[in-house]
């Protein structure tokens, strides 16, 4: 689901809701100390739950010593971001 490249997080898989919970958790299994680049330049499909999952990692980055940023967010989730007032959240690399 998600694989370490080159000092980022490669997401392999669609961001849905399908795949929404186990990409949360391979997101936070995947945090490590310092600052951690989630890159979605793979990613070809994603729907309203990939805030949901971002957001979560951005959570979960706290407790772990971690700083999250996001890379190639696909333009439906930067579409949906603005609409739900969110963009600001989610720190781009």
């Amino acid at each position: 689901m998600i694989e370490r490249e080159g000092g980022r997080l490669a997401v392999k898989v669609p961001l849905t809701m399908a795949n929404a919970r186990g990409l949360l958790e391979a997101g936070r299994v995947a945090l490590q100390p310092g600052e951690q680049v989630f890159d979605f330049s793979a990613v070809n499909e994603a729907d309203s739950s990939a805030i949901a999952v971002m957001l979560g990692w951005l959570r979960a980055a706290e407790p772990s010593n971690s700083t999250v940023k996001f890379a190639h967010i696909p333009a439906g989730v930067r579409s949906l971001a603005e609409l739900y007032g969110v963009t600001e959240l989610l720190p781009l690399a």
